[in-house]
């Protein structure tokens, strides 16, 4: 009898351990559970302040892009709409500056800062649209805005700088407040956050009477001449443009109907097993676009050996009288931007981008979508109703011209003007300033970026 009493005593320990065991798995299992939701959520709040950081980043610079040319522009029309871009992206800072996890009093003058730029050239905007002349009051403090906004876009590169090498984390931020902020000042260089603050130390606002940028598609696709094709006659297209000995195998992806231009897609391995995927338009057979991801890991060829390889390459694929533009260089390959030439008239709109290996030459691709939708072999130049010497004299005083000639430019409204191009400088910022060669206005601005990885307009 005692060894029954003993056993079911026994039992009921064995059962409550059972039990215990249990209850703590549940409960680690929930802790881990519960850890792993707040590091997600902790990882999407970490996203969600990058997005708005690097959104602030892009918009203040175009602030200062737009700025610029607000300090060159010479006609009403163009000067109001630079200011309202000016507004507009300076509205759309504020609204990223608000959703970073900092106090607003931080930020304080920051943010006072794009509100009254974004109200200045608003009301600036207004004037142009009413065609009154902008006082030199309003110019000296539109280069003032302008000198400010050059201090918050560096500042905000550094401030990338340390984000993106781990100097601090938002979600730090976030979790200490104030006071963390405080300290991460401390932490991260001179010229991050605390100099946000700094730059601005002298900013007083600006008092002032009155409350507070593709255009290379054609619906008629000029340069998209003959017949269709079928999917068979696409491939063997593909597959001579490639180079039938360099094709080792080939396959049919589909057909792009809803494409800017509808065409037939290729995957294509060559004879080195690397994998390159072309497109050929269904109207007439022309090459859309090839490209190769090969690797590149060396340069030893030069930007200019690169430019008359591509030139090369266009002259045999039947692309005559290319001039090249502007061009991008990233890991070791060069994109170049090329434009017809007629009677040396650039053509802006029918433009070809070929990229090009810089270890050995080799065309790593080309796209053909501007050429596709603008192009025609002449154009007429016969609607120069203004000398350049005429042009010249509507141009802001203080632009150094450094070069001059003509040019078609495209519209977004899928038209084009033909211009006289000015590129010149102002305090060492260049430009590229389109005067309508017909009626003598104002007609674009673009200012010219140049960096060691090339040469690109905004």
């Amino acid at each position: 009898m005692n060894k029954l009493e003993d056993w079911k005593n026994r039992l009921k320990k064995g059962h409550m351990l059972s039990v215990i065991c249990v209850l703590l798995i549940v409960v680690v299992a929930l802790g881990i559970i519960l850890y792993s939701k707040q590091r997600e959520y902790r990882q999407v709040s970490e996203n969600n302040y990058n997005m708005a950081f690097y959104e602030l980043v892009d918009y203040v610079q175009n602030v200062e892009t737009y700025l610029a040319k607000s300090l060159i522009s010479s006609t009403s029309e163009h000067g109001a709409e630079t200011l309202t871009n000016v507004w507009r992206e300076a509205n759309l800072a504020q609204s990223y500056l608000s959703r970073l996890p900092v106090e607003s009093q931080e930020l304080e003058n920051t943010e006072k800062f794009l509100n009254q730029v974004s109200d200045y050239s608003y009301s600036l905007s207004r004037k142009n649209i009413y065609d009154e002349d902008l006082s030199q009051e309003d110019l000296k403090n539109l280069k003032d805005l302008h000198s400010y906004s050059v201090e918050l876009t560096n500042t905000l590169n550094q401030l990338s700088d340390d984000l993106n090498n781990g100097r601090f984390t938002w979600g730090e931020l976030t979790k200490k407040g104030t006071i963390a902020f405080a300290q991460q000042v401390d932490n991260i260089s001179k010229e991050s956050f605390s100099n946000l603050e700094e730059n601005f130390h002298q900013y007083s606002g600006l008092i002032y009477d009155g409350a507070f940028s593709e255009h290379l598609t054609n619906n008629e696709k000029k340069g998209l001449t003959g017949e269709d094709i079928e999917e068979e006659q696409a491939k063997k297209i593909a597959k001579e443009f490639i180079g039938n000995d360099n094709v080792k195998e080939i396959s049919n992806l589909g057909f792009s109907e809803n494409a800017t231009v509808p065409a037939y897609d290729f995957s294509v391995k060559d004879k080195h097993d690397e994998n390159i995927n072309i497109s050929i338009s269904k109207k007439g057979g022309h090459i859309v676009y090839m490209n190769s991801n090969r690797q590149v890991n060396t340069e030893s060829i030069s930007q200019e050996q690169a430019d008359a390889k591509a030139k090369e390459y266009l002259e045999q694929k039947g692309f005559k009288s290319m001039k090249e533009t502007y061009y991008l260089k990233q890991e070791g390959i060069v994109t170049i931007n090329y434009a017809y030439s007629q009677e040396n008239v650039i053509m802006y709109p029918d433009l070809i981008k070929v990229k090009v290996a810089l270890d050995n030459g080799e065309i790593l691709g080309i796209e053909t979508t501007g050429y596709l939708n603008n192009h025609v072999e002449i154009r007429d130049l016969s609607k120069v109703k203004i000398s350049i010497d005429e042009a010249r004299k509507t141009l802001n005083e203080g632009l150094e011209i450094g070069s001059e000639g003509l040019a078609v430019i495209p519209t977004e409204w899928q038209t084009e003007i033909l211009c006289y191009e000015f590129k010149g400088k102002v305090e060492d910022r260049e430009f590229l300033v389109y005067v309508n060669a017909e009626s003598g206005r104002e007609e674009d601005i673009l200012m010219i970026t140049n960096t060691p990885n090339g040469t690109l307009t905004m």
